[in-house]
Protein backbone atom coordinates (compact mmCIF):
# COMPACT_ATOMS: atom_id res chain seq x y z
CA UNK A 1 0.00 0.00 0.00
CA UNK A 2 1.16 3.51 -1.27
CA UNK A 3 1.39 7.02 1.50
CA UNK A 4 1.11 9.80 0.52
CA UNK A 5 1.96 12.72 3.12
CA UNK A 6 -0.56 16.03 3.63
CA UNK A 7 2.10 19.14 4.78
CA UNK A 8 -0.75 20.90 5.27
CA UNK A 9 0.22 21.83 9.34
CA UNK A 10 4.03 22.21 8.35
CA UNK A 11 2.57 25.46 7.14
CA UNK A 12 0.40 25.50 9.99
CA UNK A 13 2.71 25.57 12.54
CA UNK A 14 4.88 28.37 10.25
CA UNK A 15 2.25 30.36 9.79
CA UNK A 16 2.08 30.61 14.14
CA UNK A 17 4.76 33.16 13.48
CA UNK A 18 4.32 34.78 10.50
CA UNK A 19 7.88 33.66 9.44
CA UNK A 20 9.59 31.31 7.17
CA UNK A 21 10.31 27.96 9.28
CA UNK A 22 9.17 25.62 9.20
CA UNK A 23 9.24 25.20 5.26
CA UNK A 24 6.41 23.24 3.78
CA UNK A 25 8.26 22.47 0.85
CA UNK A 26 11.50 21.13 2.63
CA UNK A 27 9.05 18.98 4.42
CA UNK A 28 8.10 17.61 1.44
CA UNK A 29 10.99 16.84 0.03
CA UNK A 30 12.34 14.83 2.81
CA UNK A 31 8.72 12.84 2.64
CA UNK A 32 9.87 12.29 -0.63
CA UNK A 33 13.26 10.68 0.32
CA UNK A 34 12.07 8.50 2.51
CA UNK A 35 10.12 7.45 -0.54
CA UNK A 36 6.65 8.46 -0.28
CA UNK A 37 4.36 8.07 -3.29
CA UNK A 38 3.23 11.44 -3.23
CA UNK A 39 2.63 15.02 -1.63
CA UNK A 40 -0.59 16.12 -0.77
CA UNK A 41 -1.63 19.87 0.51
CA UNK A 42 -5.22 21.81 0.74
CA UNK A 43 -5.31 25.30 -1.02
CA UNK A 44 -8.21 26.21 1.68
CA UNK A 45 -10.50 29.22 0.41
CA UNK A 46 -9.16 31.54 3.67
CA UNK A 47 -5.19 30.38 2.95
CA UNK A 48 -5.27 29.50 6.78
CA UNK A 49 -2.21 26.83 6.08
CA UNK A 50 -1.01 26.30 2.69
CA UNK A 51 -0.37 29.47 0.77
CA UNK A 52 -0.54 29.99 -3.20
CA UNK A 53 3.36 30.98 -3.50
CA UNK A 54 3.78 27.53 -1.50
CA UNK A 55 1.75 25.73 -3.99
CA UNK A 56 3.76 27.18 -7.12
CA UNK A 57 6.85 26.01 -5.41
CA UNK A 58 5.77 22.83 -4.43
CA UNK A 59 4.86 22.24 -8.03
CA UNK A 60 8.41 23.29 -8.88
CA UNK A 61 9.98 20.66 -6.67
CA UNK A 62 7.80 17.56 -6.70
CA UNK A 63 9.17 14.71 -8.36
CA UNK A 64 6.60 11.90 -7.11
CA UNK A 65 2.87 13.14 -7.69
CA UNK A 66 1.32 16.35 -6.45
CA UNK A 67 -2.12 16.04 -4.90
CA UNK A 68 -4.00 19.61 -4.67
CA UNK A 69 -7.53 19.19 -2.40
CA UNK A 70 -9.40 22.05 -3.40
CA UNK A 71 -13.01 23.00 -2.61
CA UNK A 72 -15.26 23.14 -5.69
CA UNK A 73 -14.39 26.83 -7.11
CA UNK A 74 -13.82 28.73 -9.86
CA UNK A 75 -10.97 30.26 -8.67
CA UNK A 76 -9.34 27.34 -7.33
CA UNK A 77 -10.16 25.61 -10.88
CA UNK A 78 -8.10 28.16 -12.53
CA UNK A 79 -5.25 27.62 -10.03
CA UNK A 80 -5.44 24.48 -10.41
CA UNK A 81 -5.68 24.43 -14.05
CA UNK A 82 -2.65 27.35 -14.18
CA UNK A 83 -0.46 24.68 -11.26
CA UNK A 84 -1.19 21.47 -13.14
CA UNK A 85 -1.03 19.28 -10.27
CA UNK A 86 -0.79 15.26 -11.58
CA UNK A 87 -4.41 15.26 -9.33
CA UNK A 88 -6.62 17.54 -7.73
CA UNK A 89 -9.09 16.20 -4.55
CA UNK A 90 -12.44 17.69 -4.57
CA UNK A 91 -13.23 18.18 -0.84
CA UNK A 92 -15.92 20.22 0.80
CA UNK A 93 -14.84 22.86 2.79
CA UNK A 94 -16.65 25.53 5.45
CA UNK A 95 -14.57 28.33 6.95
CA UNK A 96 -15.60 27.52 10.20
CA UNK A 97 -14.20 24.15 10.44
CA UNK A 98 -10.98 22.59 11.93
CA UNK A 99 -10.49 19.93 9.26
CA UNK A 100 -12.42 18.68 6.40
CA UNK A 101 -15.66 17.15 8.32
CA UNK A 102 -17.02 14.72 6.12
CA UNK A 103 -17.42 13.63 2.61
CA UNK A 104 -18.22 16.16 -0.77
CA UNK A 105 -21.92 15.89 -0.95
CA UNK A 106 -21.95 14.60 -4.43
CA UNK A 107 -25.82 13.85 -4.71
CA UNK A 108 -26.46 18.08 -4.21
CA UNK A 109 -24.04 19.35 -6.57
CA UNK A 110 -23.89 16.52 -9.31
CA UNK A 111 -24.85 18.49 -12.21
CA UNK A 112 -21.88 21.38 -11.20
CA UNK A 113 -19.53 18.93 -10.60
CA UNK A 114 -19.63 17.39 -13.99
CA UNK A 115 -19.05 20.49 -15.64
CA UNK A 116 -16.43 21.61 -13.56
CA UNK A 117 -14.28 18.18 -14.17
CA UNK A 118 -14.21 18.73 -17.71
CA UNK A 119 -11.14 21.33 -17.88
CA UNK A 120 -9.17 18.93 -15.54
CA UNK A 121 -9.59 16.11 -18.24
CA UNK A 122 -9.22 18.05 -21.09
CA UNK A 123 -5.73 19.21 -19.27
CA UNK A 124 -4.95 15.47 -18.43
CA UNK A 125 -4.93 15.88 -15.11
CA UNK A 126 -6.61 13.06 -13.12
CA UNK A 127 -9.24 14.21 -10.36
CA UNK A 128 -10.39 12.57 -7.83
CA UNK A 129 -13.33 12.91 -5.26
CA UNK A 130 -13.66 12.40 -1.15
CA UNK A 131 -17.04 10.76 -0.51
CA UNK A 132 -18.51 8.57 2.11
CA UNK A 133 -17.71 4.79 1.65
CA UNK A 134 -21.53 4.40 0.33
CA UNK A 135 -22.35 2.63 -3.37
CA UNK A 136 -24.56 5.71 -4.46
CA UNK A 137 -22.05 8.58 -3.80
CA UNK A 138 -19.24 6.31 -5.63
CA UNK A 139 -21.70 5.45 -8.79
CA UNK A 140 -22.40 8.92 -9.23
CA UNK A 141 -18.53 9.79 -8.60
CA UNK A 142 -18.14 7.17 -11.68
CA UNK A 143 -21.09 8.76 -13.63
CA UNK A 144 -19.23 12.41 -13.31
CA UNK A 145 -16.06 11.15 -14.69
CA UNK A 146 -13.96 10.79 -12.07
CA UNK A 147 -10.94 8.68 -12.01
CA UNK A 148 -10.16 8.18 -8.40
CA UNK A 149 -12.40 7.95 -5.13
CA UNK A 150 -10.96 8.98 -1.67
CA UNK A 151 -13.14 6.77 0.73
CA UNK A 152 -13.91 9.33 4.20
CA UNK A 153 -12.23 6.76 7.01
CA UNK A 154 -12.93 9.73 9.76
CA UNK A 155 -16.02 8.03 10.80
CA UNK A 156 -13.98 4.65 11.14
CA UNK A 157 -11.07 6.57 13.46
CA UNK A 158 -13.36 7.94 15.49
CA UNK A 159 -15.48 4.61 16.57
CA UNK A 160 -14.38 1.83 19.23
CA UNK A 161 -14.77 -1.88 19.13
CA UNK A 162 -17.61 -3.36 17.01
CA UNK A 163 -18.63 -0.32 15.95
CA UNK A 164 -15.23 0.43 14.08
CA UNK A 165 -15.11 -3.08 12.82
CA UNK A 166 -18.25 -2.38 11.13
CA UNK A 167 -17.48 0.40 9.59
CA UNK A 168 -14.09 -1.30 8.07
CA UNK A 169 -16.51 -3.85 6.82
CA UNK A 170 -18.49 -1.17 5.02
CA UNK A 171 -14.95 0.39 3.86
CA UNK A 172 -13.72 -3.21 2.20
CA UNK A 173 -17.10 -3.40 0.90
CA UNK A 174 -17.01 0.25 -0.79
CA UNK A 175 -13.24 -0.15 -1.96
CA UNK A 176 -14.54 -3.13 -3.88
CA UNK A 177 -17.61 -1.66 -5.04
CA UNK A 178 -15.34 1.52 -6.73
CA UNK A 179 -12.56 -1.27 -8.35
CA UNK A 180 -15.31 -2.84 -9.90
CA UNK A 181 -16.34 0.69 -11.18
CA UNK A 182 -13.20 0.51 -12.72
CA UNK A 183 -12.15 3.36 -10.43
CA UNK A 184 -8.51 4.04 -8.24
CA UNK A 185 -9.40 3.59 -4.23
CA UNK A 186 -7.47 5.85 -2.21
CA UNK A 187 -8.69 6.74 1.92
CA UNK A 188 -7.67 9.32 4.17
CA UNK A 189 -8.68 11.30 7.32
CA UNK A 190 -8.06 10.49 10.85
CA UNK A 191 -5.60 7.50 9.97
CA UNK A 192 -3.00 6.99 12.91
CA UNK A 193 -0.06 4.24 13.85
CA UNK A 194 -2.37 2.32 15.01
CA UNK A 195 -5.32 2.49 13.61
CA UNK A 196 -3.88 1.99 10.10
CA UNK A 197 -3.26 -1.62 10.48
CA UNK A 198 -6.38 -3.13 9.41
CA UNK A 199 -5.83 -1.23 5.95
CA UNK A 200 -2.91 -3.02 4.90
CA UNK A 201 -5.82 -6.42 4.38
CA UNK A 202 -8.57 -4.15 2.45
CA UNK A 203 -5.88 -4.73 -0.96
CA UNK A 204 -8.88 -2.55 -2.91
CA UNK A 205 -7.37 0.56 -1.37
CA UNK A 206 -3.95 1.59 -2.99
CA UNK A 207 -2.94 4.65 -1.21
CA UNK A 208 -3.57 5.97 2.18
CA UNK A 209 -3.19 9.76 2.80
CA UNK A 210 -1.97 10.73 6.35
CA UNK A 211 -1.10 14.11 7.42
CA UNK A 212 -1.59 15.17 10.95
CA UNK A 213 -0.20 11.83 12.68
CA UNK A 214 2.83 12.65 11.29
CA UNK A 215 3.35 16.00 11.82
CA UNK A 216 2.51 15.48 15.30
CA UNK A 217 4.69 12.58 15.83
CA UNK A 218 7.47 14.14 13.85
CA UNK A 219 7.49 16.64 16.79
CA UNK A 220 8.70 13.60 19.11
CA UNK A 221 10.96 11.54 16.61
CA UNK A 222 11.57 13.74 13.48
CA UNK A 223 9.81 14.15 9.85
CA UNK A 224 12.29 11.17 8.43
CA UNK A 225 11.62 8.80 11.19
CA UNK A 226 7.89 9.42 11.23
CA UNK A 227 7.08 8.81 7.48
CA UNK A 228 9.70 5.83 7.62
CA UNK A 229 7.96 4.38 10.53
CA UNK A 230 4.93 4.50 8.67
CA UNK A 231 6.15 3.69 5.64
CA UNK A 232 7.49 -0.06 7.49
CA UNK A 233 3.61 -0.19 9.17
CA UNK A 234 2.12 0.07 5.92
CA UNK A 235 4.65 -2.46 4.08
Amino acid sequence: MRLAVNIDHIATLRNARGEKEPDPIEAALLAEQCGVAGIVCHLREDRRHIKDNDLARLRQAITTKLDLEMAMTTELQEIALRTKPELITLVPEKREELTTEGGFDIVRHFRFLTEFLKPFKLAGIEVSIFIEPEKKTISLAAEAGTDIVELHTGLYALKQNDERVLELKRIREAAAFAKSLGLKVVAGHGLNYINIAPFREITDIEEVSIGHAIIARAVMTGLEEAVREMLRILK
